[in-house]
């Protein structure tokens, strides 16, 4: 493993980070995390990140920094609840009894004290942390990236922006990974609906770094906001060999490319990158950005009218393993659409009654606070819309649809909330429904002129009511 390229002890002092351990192989080592984390590609020359996370554990097992990293890593890819997970539960108790015990500088305590919050649900509070540490730090790409997962897990757009903005003037050329602020910096605009200067700041980017895979992410969201297909198809196939080896992105970006396609009606072609790309990624890596992408690449398809055949059965046992985690709001309505998908309707109840019993008493816990105001009537409306009650799922939906955004994700993930609102109004029975289903599209229009998709909704609308 060869790490000499990264920051050793007197290296991350200099840049006024200092490091609480003595081994310069594991301050290389957390380094090398950190790069492969932005980057989201796994580096096979280092191991990858579970090969750097193993390696820094045995250069220094009580390098407190290199335990907040490892389990940091591990909550934020939100694969496992440490609710449930008894092995994670460990290493953050480990982590907080290490910190405790030790003598280390007030960045790396409030950086332990993030990721104990964010461990507990408490994503708003451990985000109020790791600013807290930009203030004085704001070259800490750790704090930085850790708050910019957490704002996306909350919906909270417009902090991911400025969350960064506030940061940039303190980041130099020589700085390790300064282009890669780039594309956070773009996705925050794009997130707060400032497409131009987001597509701006993603180009000025990838012109420097063409493999930076979350600025093609950036505008790819752009080119789908604006309903801008035919650029979007020419972008991603034209820049598919830089960014495709970033292995931690590339299936959602492929994602990214279905959309374009089901846009354009070319379901086959959807279909083809879910079967050559999304799902057979999924199936090995066990990403939840894998299994959400499936997931509701499928249930697009199915609301276009496209018969999926057998991909939800193939799709389940991937997700009900994870039927009972409940770590994000965001991951439980798209596994409640595979298991919808596969008819497998005990998964969906107990997915629905685990989630409303974590409701009754949610304490700190952001998702479960939200799952009482959203996410427990967002998965009622989805069984309702699945057994044909489309009254009452328009009745359950419609309410929430300026608070669906607490789920977190993207707007182009959300936008699968949208397009399902419309379908109930359109297949309910009740006529103002029914109007209320034409203004939605009505409105879609305005927002989102020239798309294909919308247009054939509101055919759709216009043949069944009139």
């Amino acid at each position: 493993m060869e790490t000499s390229s990264f920051r050793d002890c007197q290296a991350w002092r200099a840049e006024g980070l200092p490091l609480s351990t003595t081994s310069n192989e594991a301050c290389k080592l957390y380094d090398a995390i950190i790069t492969q984390y932005v980057k989201w590609r796994n580096d096979e020359s280092l191991g990858g990140m579970e090969g750097c996370i193993s390696a820094l554990r045995a250069a220094d097992p009580n390098f407190v920094m290199g335990n907040v990293i490892s389990a940091g890593l591990e909550l934020v890819g939100t694969a496992s609840s440490p609710r449930l997970d008894q092995r994670l539960a460990s290493a953050i108790k480990r982590t907080v009894e290490l910190a405790n015990s030790q003598d280390i500088t007030p960045r790396e305590r409030l950086h332990v004290k993030a990721m104990e919050l964010f461990s507990q649900g408490n994503f708003p509070k451990a985000s109020d942390v790791w600013e807290d540490i930009l203030v004085d730090h704001p070259t800490d790409m750790l704090a930085l990236k850790f708050a910019h997962d957490s704002y996306f897990y909350t919906g909270a757009q417009v902090a991911m922006r400025d969350s960064v903005a506030r940061v940039l003037p303190y980041w130099k050329p020589h700085i390790p990974l300064y282009r890669y602020l780039n594309g956070m910096f773009s996705f925050g605009l794009m997130e707060s609906r400032y497409y131009d200067q987001a597509e701006k700041v993603a180009m000025e980017g990838l012109a420097v770094t063409p493999d930076d895979a979350w600025s093609v992410h950036s505008v790819a969201h752009v080119y789908e906001m604006r309903a801008d297909v035919d650029k979007g198809l020419k972008f991603m196939a034209e820049r598919e060999k830089d960014w495709a080896p970033s292995d931690s992105l590339a299936s959602h970006n492929y994602w990214h490319w279905a959309l374009y396609f089901i846009e354009k009606r070319q379901y086959e072609e959807a279909l083809e990158i879910f079967d050559s790309q999304i799902f057979r990624r999924c199936k090995n890596t066990g990403s939840m950005l894998d299994m959400v992408d499936s997931s509701s690449l499928l249930y697009r398809l199915e609301m276009e009218g496209v018969c999926v055949g057998e991909r939800w059965r193939e799709l389940l046992p991937v997700t009900q393993p994870h039927t009972d985690d409940h770590v994000t709001l965001f991951n439980d309505v798209h596994f409640l659409m595979a298991s919808l998908g596969a008819k497998e309707s005990a998964t969906s109840r107990r997915l629905l009654e685990g989630l409303q019993e974590l409701a009754k008493e949610p304490g700190d816990n952001y998702q479960y606070q939200t799952a009482q105001t959203v996410g427990v009537a967002m998965c009622q409306a989805m069984m309702e819309y699945d057994q044909g009650n489309y009254k009452r799922a328009f009745e359950l939906l419609y309410p929430l649809r300026y608070r669906i955004v607490d789920i977190g994700g993207s707007d182009a993930q959300r936008d699968v909330f949208n397009q399902l609102l419309i379908h109930t109004a359109l297949k309910s029975d009740d006529r103002h429904q029914q109007k209320v289903g034409r203004c939605l599209l009505v409105e879609r229009e305005a927002i989102r002129p020239n798309s294909c998709l919308t247009d054939r909704l509101m055919k759709k609308a216009l043949a069944l009511h009139d």
